[in-house]
């Protein structure tokens, strides 16, 4: 059987590798590697393929390898970490493939600005693209970042800090190994004015947050904390009733369609740790009640999605749970575009108002099989600052939870 050793580079070149390592380059029969990896073995008198954007060769190269022939692949680091080895167990037998890591550049970076880093999320910005870079990079306190060509440092630093989000200390650390290896120290606002080497580290330490007071997190937010028109926010104690029947997991994706203020979305965030939640909204004027409050309440896992349901659910991640708060009257078009989404098990809670809505959604999810609870909620608050303890009564809400069979 063909053996293909993929081995990592560390960052100090040929002096990187173990003796295990140059034994299997010097015994192999095909050397692939990066031309700076490959210039470490001048004296290699086998067969060499030089790796840059040909992935696609280099597998099918592999493929057609020898039954008793052997292969070095040389990559950077560790092969499994955002490397060349996730593709080639996509497209190899796994049995032929031994990985041989070496140090990430990612570990060096942190071993030169002395900072723990089993704490830390690790981003790609190369195919994940700026928006997905950033919406992981809020979501935590200490990032590492490799960045591309599109995405440098400097662009990632003017995209926090158009959301609001710059209160990251920041390393840049460049050419890593290399005799022109170069660490600064900055903030978010000084990678604007540095010009990044193509091969960098970014690493990103919280240190404090923007855009106003951190707000503890807690279930029942008063309505008064939040920027909204006033008719268009779930009330603060049918909203904690609308989280518990959501029945969210930590590591959960939400929609929050008709969001409205964004009060239900911001309350998930905190109960999201590792999930995604996608606030949608139409109404110009929500909208910018929803930035405003992403803003005040620090939301690190909450995403605005601008545009009508469901058309402008097409490009979100499946979800696992649906809120729906409005509908702009396309409440059949949404359900069905849901239905069509949600994976068995899925739960959808919709909050209605009038019994058009009710008895609308309970004919859909009992045509489409779903397990149905209704909830009336009846809210009365005392009114304040009268000479007499009043009860001002709100309208019904009924809040529907239906389970995906």
């Amino acid at each position: 059987m063909k053996r293909i050793y993929v081995i990592g580079a560390g960052v100090e070149g040929q002096e990187g590798f173990g003796r295990r390592d140059l034994e299997l380059v010097a015994a192999c029969d095909l050397l692939l590697g990066g031309e700076r990896q490959l210039e470490f073995f001048p004296e290699f008198t086998g067969e060499r393929l030089a790796i840059g954007s040909n992935l696609a060769e280099v597998v099918e190269t592999l493929k057609q390898l020898a039954d008793d022939k052997s292969a070095v692949v040389l990559a950077s680091g560790d092969p499994l970490f955002f490397g060349i080895g996730r593709t080639l167990l996509r497209n190899l037998p796994e049995e032929e493939l031994e990985f041989v890591p070496n140090i990430s550049s990612v570990q060096y970076a942190f071993a030169k600005i002395k900072v723990p880093w089993d704490d830390t999320i690790f981003i790609s910005a190369h195919g994940r693209g700026l928006k997905g870079a950033v919406d992981r990079i809020v979501a935590n306190d200490k990032a590492a970042v490799l960045t591309d060509e599109q995405n440098t440092p400097a662009v990632i630093a003017a995209e926090l800090i158009r959301r609001g989000r710059d209160g990251y200390a920041a390393w840049l650390c460049e050419n890593l190994g290399a005799p022109e290896e170069r660490i600064v120290a900055t903030d978010v606002k000084g990678l604007l004015e540095i010009e990044a080497a193509p091969l960098n580290v970014l690493i990103l330490i919280k240190e404090y947050e923007t855009g106003g007071d951190e707000y503890v997190p807690t279930l029942g937010i008063p309505d008064e904390e939040f920027a909204t028109i006033k008719k268009l926010i779930t009330k603060e104690e049918v909203r904690v009733i609308t989280l518990a029947k959501l029945k969210l997991r930590h590591d959960m994706t939400l929609w929050d369609v008709g969001a409205g203020s964004g009060s239900v979305s911001i309350e998930a965030d905190h109960l999201l740790p590792n999930g995604r939640i996608f606030a949608v909204e139409r109404n110009e004027q929500c909208l910018a009640f929803i930035r405003e409050n992403m803003q005040s309440f620090n939301a690190r896992r909450v995403s605005l999605v601008e545009g009508e349901a469901p058309d402008c659910l097409d490009d979100l991640p499946d979800p696992d749970r649906v809120f729906i708060g409005g509908s702009g009257g396309n409440l059949w078009e949404i359900l069905e575009a849901v239905d069509g989404r949600l994976p068995a098990d899925g739960r959808v809670v919709l909050n209605a108002v009038t019994l058009d809505t009710l008895t609308a959604a309970c004919d859909f999810f009992e045509n489409a099989g779903y397990q149905i609870e209704v909830t009336t909620v009846n809210i009365a608050r005392t009114r304040p600052l009268t000479d007499y303890k009043l009860f001002e009564a709100y309208n019904p809400v009924y809040i529907i939870a239906a389970v995906k069979d």
